[in-house]
């Protein structure tokens, strides 16, 4: 058995956390401080949020660097794309810079309306080398 302890938000765990968090963050962290959680009611959001990582050609391994990214407008409005290793070159394009590149996340009240949202914004955003997971969710889908 392992045992994962962190004190931080994991990624791309806290991407589909936080979109459903319906309390204010500051409050429950100032509360944590002061020892005051237990008294606290944290508030969620009904639904599911679901997150796909985009990842760079060569991870988890050696990975490559510089490819630009492209798509950016057709990405549907209720998809949030969050830059994990990314930069911008000379010419201000996004390009890709480190192993996970993009977390494209989406929420709906139904957990298939959210994997289908995420992998349309997966399929807007194109950049050379791209790997992702198809089977996000699926596990749950199945046992519903």
């Amino acid at each position: 058995m392992v045992l994962e302890y962190n004190a931080r938000f994991g990624d791309p765990e806290t991407e589909v956390v936080l979109p459903m968090l319906d309390s204010d963050l500051f409050d429950i962290m100032e509360a944590c401080s002061a020892g005051g959680l237990a008294r606290m009611t944290i508030r969620w959001k009904e639904g599911s949020c679901v997150t796909v990582v985009m990842a760079a050609a060569g991870y988890p391994g050696d990975i490559r660097k510089g490819d630009v990214i492209s798509g950016w407008q057709q990405v549907p409005a209720d998809v949030t794309v969050f830059h994990c290793g990314t930069a911008r070159n000379q010419q201000g394009e996004a390009e890709t810079a480190g192993g996970r590149v993009l977390s494209v996340t989406a929420g709906n009240a139904d957990l298939q309306q959210a994997v289908d949202l995420a992998y349309q914004g997966v399929a807007a955003l194109h950049f050379e080398g791209c790997q992702f997971r198809r089977d996000i969710a699926q596990k749950a889908l199945r046992q519903r």
